[in-house]
């Protein structure tokens, strides 16, 4: 039995270690498999990374001999242009090598022709020399002689001649006379007629008689020079009746001057002394005058803060005008005028009205600019620390310098509106009448209109045109191309407006 038992064990120890040696045996195999196929499986991989890693050096050697190939080009172009400066270099030396070759070849040339010239002068000389001895030995006259000689014979030809001119004229004179004096009394009425600087230039100081004119002008003349001197007018005393005339460019010179005379007329004691005493002490009220006049001005408008010598040159705009329109007035408008405007765009009426006020600041200066006044006007804003905006408007509002703000349009505008309305400058009637029939016939050489009136001194056009001619849609492009040739046909201050009419109308009677 225990044998049996060892057998069964012996036998089963056995067979456990023949399966053992079978599984380890079919283990490595299997294993041997995976490590096989892993190999290739690495292998696959090696040769795809290495194909990926050639493309890719494949396409950056490309890049780069596209980087180099660009580069070399580029080298290549400057390389070109270098050889072409070169040449151009080496044949601007050769030409001023040439140039200056013949410079010296020209100067050269020169130098003899001028040793030539020389000498022939001096043959001249010895040759007049000689010449003058010969005539001198033949006539026994010196040549101051034969010249005191000569003068008088001269002399005496012009004497005749011009007495023989004279009788000439003369006698034309007599002919032409009654048509000369005709010319001149119809030159002399179209003077008067078309002048209208003297309006601007002189002053008439009324006097009570006749008598004063002697105390003005004084022993010799010496009171009138002795107020010319100090004033700087010039003073005109002639025949007029009760009347003496002050000349002068500079209305504060004028009215210097009259106020001085009104003085010494009304006091009596005319004498250069007393004369240079009260210009001084007038000279002192209108300064007063002046600086009195711009704080009102400024107090009036509201307007607060400015310099004081701005202050000043206001007051002196009350002594300036502008095409006949006084300055002062003329800014005082333009200010009113930038406050409304600014209000109803929304924006702010007191730098408006400041700005207005300033704009033409640069028609009043001390000394004479070089500047356009609205550039000059600017300088003096920013010198006495005005606000960049209002500077601004006061440069641009004649588009000499660009516009920064929206004040600066406004400033233009409110400007045109008050130069340009009616009766604020002085225009001359012949060139207003053929401004106005001229606008007129404008707008009568367009098809289908019957009537035009320019009204508002030419601020506006009103076309009526027929009924049956022209409907509705036609009057809008017909006021925009009467606009539109105005615009480029004609000369107008500020702007016309054209007000085109149609209406049409029915009429019957009862019976």
């Amino acid at each position: 039995m225990t044998g049996i038992i060892i057998a069964s064990v012996c036998a089963a120890g056995v067979g456990y270690i023949i399966g053992y040696t079978l599984y380890k045996t079919a283990l490595k195999k299997r294993c041997e498999g995976i490590l096989k196929k892993a190999e290739e499986e690495a292998e696959v991989i090696k040769k795809n990374k290495l194909l990926e890693v050639k493309e890719k050096f494949l396409n950056k050697k490309a890049e780069l001999e596209k980087e180099v190939a660009a580069r070399n080009q580029k080298i290549q172009q400057a390389e070109n242009k270098l050889k072409q400066r070169e040449i151009s270099l080496n044949q601007q030396q050769q030409d001023l090598q040439r140039k200056k070759a013949e410079t010296e070849t020209i100067k050269s040339n020169l130098e003899a022709q001028l040793t030539i010239v020389d000498k022939k002068q001096e043959e001249l000389d010895h040759l007049q020399t000689q010449e003058r001895e010969k005539l001198e030995a033949i006539s026994g006259l010196t040549v101051e002689e034969a010249k005191e000689r000569l003068v008088e014979s001269l002399k005496e030809e012009a004497k005749t001649q011009a007495a023989s001119y004279i009788n000439d004229i003369m006698d034309e004179a007599k002919m032409t006379a009654n048509k000369e004096a005709k010319r001149i009394v119809i030159q002399s009425i179209q003077r008067v007629a078309t002048e209208t600087a003297i309006e601007n230039s002189v002053t008439v100081f009324h006097i009570d008689s006749d008598e004063v004119k002697g105390r003005i002008i004084g022993r010799e003349g010496r009171n009138i020079r002795a107020l010319e001197a100090a004033t700087g007018v010039e003073i005109v005393v002639d025949d007029t009746p009760e009347a003496i005339v002050l000349s002068a460019f500079d209305p504060v010179r004028r009215e210097i001057a009259r106020l001085a005379l009104h003085q010494l007329v009304t006091d009596g004691r005319i004498h250069p002394a007393r004369i240079e005493e009260v210009v001084a002490k007038v000279k002192k009220q209108v300064e007063e005058e002046v600086i009195e006049t711009g704080k009102r001005t400024t107090i009036d408008l509201g307007v607060h803060g400015l310099h004081p010598e701005l202050i000043r040159i206001i007051g002196k705009m009350k002594y300036r005008s502008s095409y006949g329109q006084n300055l002062l007035q003329h800014a005082r408008e333009t200010a009113n005028l930038c406050a409304v405007m600014a209000s109803e765009l929304g924006l702010n009426p007191k730098k408006a009205k400041r700005a207005g006020l300033l704009h033409d600041i640069g028609k009043v200066p001390d000394e004479e600019p070089e500047l356009p006044h609205a550039i000059y006007g600017a300088k003096l804003a920013e010198k006495f620390k005005e606000k960049p905006d209002i500077c601004n408007a006061i440069g641009a509002h004649h588009d000499e310098m660009e516009m920064t703000s929206l004040l600066a349009p406004i400033v233009q505008i409110c400007d045109a509106i008050s130069g340009a309305r009616p009766g604020a400058r002085r225009e001359i009637v012949e060139a207003y009448i053929k401004r106005l029939n001229d606008l007129e016939q404008l707008a009568m050489s367009y098809p289908g209109v019957t009537k035009t009136y320019a009204i508002q001194a030419g601020r506006e056009l009103r076309v009526i045109v027929g009924a049956d001619k022209i409907d509705d849609k036609q009057t809008e492009s017909l006021s925009n191309e009467i606009a539109k040739k105005i615009q480029d046909e004609m000369t107008y201050p500020g702007q016309v407006k054209i007000t085109v009419i149609r209406e049409t109308r029915a009429v019957s009677f009862a019976k």
